[in-house]
């Protein structure tokens, strides 16, 4: 067992494991010595009990029925509980079960010397190695450490100097000790890398939500920038073109359509300073034309190269909507198909879009058994793209199963999205 520990840190070790207040027994790591699943945790407090029934058991009887001279009936009573009955307590508090079973061994190698090959019986001393194990389970290993050192070197090797023991024996018992701890030392460090890697994944998973909203929003600033760019930039020319179309302009409105210009003018150049700290040098996907609703059939089309049977329909008047509505219709259709495809092949899609009176809804529903979907590789990051488009909007996103199997996305644009 590789229990190296500072020589500045051994006092504080023996000291965490002979002083309650400095251990902490009440924060040791939740549910690693006792299981999650509630019939296996049922099991092993039921098999804990067995033992210490059994063990206790032994510890008084055994005195009192191979040791010469006998104890009194009273004294085997009193070592064999403080030995063994511990055990029953010891997968939620190994190191409090580890510190009474120690007592009642030390007070047993001066009470019970010369009246047997040595002062304690075999079964105190196999539910004494359980709890051992249970203990470097529980607990850092500095701790192991002074559990070690403390057991070998204040039970063990006293046992052997007043002679209640052969020597050789005592180093028979300390390599048992030795072996407990190690194993349970290994099972420990095992359950905290494991600990630590379902953590870390935590975080992994956490830091790709927040890098896909990120990316997301990033990419909706500059499609909204592509969007008020188009407005702004008609704002301007019409404002600068405005005295040349009307001849009799007065004075006032001239300086007033030359203030409109100006403005649209500064608005836009701040608008695409801005937007730039977004763009990256090979960013060219986002130079391409705006898409729209009106590229549904090219959407439908590629759906149909990979593999989706894939059907369309418009209900309702088709009317033109704003940019923003136009362009976010359009990304969610794309991010469904793209789903679809990933996590429900060949599977039949149908696409409806419905122009209300005031709103536009989309719904896009397939019939394939999947998985809920998290990211995808159409134009965005999935339903965390959806829903920060949708919110964006002022509008309702529902995505999710429907009855009998596959998966649907309803979402409801406002015409006057904010």
């Amino acid at each position: 067992m590789n229990v190296s520990v500072p020589p500045r840190h051994l006092g504080l070790s023996l000291l965490r494991v002979l002083r309650p207040a400095v251990s902490r027994d009440t924060a040791e790591p939740p549910g690693l010595l006792m299981p999650a699943t509630p019939w296996l945790r049922a099991a092993l407090l039921a098999l804990l009990f067995a033992m210490t029934v059994g063990f206790t058991g032994g510890a008084i009887a055994i005195p009192l029925n191979v040791f010469e001279p006998r104890p009194a009936p009273m004294v085997a009573a009193v070592l064999g509980l403080l030995q063994a009955a511990p055990l029953l307590f010891a997968v939620r508090w190994p190191l409090r079960a580890w510190r009474v079973s120690a007592a009642g061994f030390l007070l047993g190698a001066f009470l019970l010397q010369e009246r047997y090959f040595w002062p304690w019986p075999v079964t105190s001393w196999l539910a004494f190695v359980v709890i051992v194990f249970l203990t470097a389970v529980g607990h850092e290993r500095r701790v192991t450490a002074g559990v070690g050192l403390i057991s070998v070197g204040g039970l063990i090797v006293p046992a052997v100097v007043i002679g209640a023991m052969p020597d050789w024996y005592g180093l028979i018992l300390a390599g048992i000790v030795a072996l407990a701890l190690a194993f349970g030392d290994a099972i420990h460090a095992r359950f905290v890398a494991e600990l630590t890697l379902r953590e870390q994944a935590e975080l992994r998973r956490q830091d790709l939500a927040r890098q896909a909203v990120l990316e997301e929003r990033a990419r909706i600033a500059r499609e909204l920038h592509d969007v008020v760019a188009h407005h702004m930039s008609v704002i301007a020319m019409q404002a600068e073109a405005a005295p040349y179309k009307i001849p009799d302009l007065p004075e006032e409105a001239r300086r007033t359509f030359a203030v409109v210009r100006d403005a649209a003018r500064e608005a836009l150049t701040e608008t695409r300073r801005v937007v730039g700290l977004l763009r990256s040098d090979g960013d060219a996907a986002e130079r391409t034309p705006r898409p729209g609703l009106d590229r549904l059939d090219d959407l439908v089309a590629a759906a149909r190269r990979s593999g989706l049977k894939v059907t369309s329909a418009i209900v309702g008047v088709p009317r033109p909507v704003p940019a923003g509505v136009d362009l976010s219709a359009y990304r969610i259709v794309q991010e469904s198909l793209s789903n679809a495809a990933r996590y429900a092949p060949g599977s039949q899609v149908r696409i409806e879009v419905r122009y209300g009176s005031d709103l536009l809804r989309l719904a896009v529903t397939d019939d394939g058994p999947r998985e809920t979907p998290e990211e995808s590789h159409g134009g965005g990051h999935g339903l965390v793209g959806m829903r920060e488009r949708v919110a964006m909007l002022g509008g309702t996103l529902e995505a999710g199963p429907h009855e009998g199997g596959g998966w649907s996305v309803v979402a409801d644009l406002p015409y006057g999205a904010p």
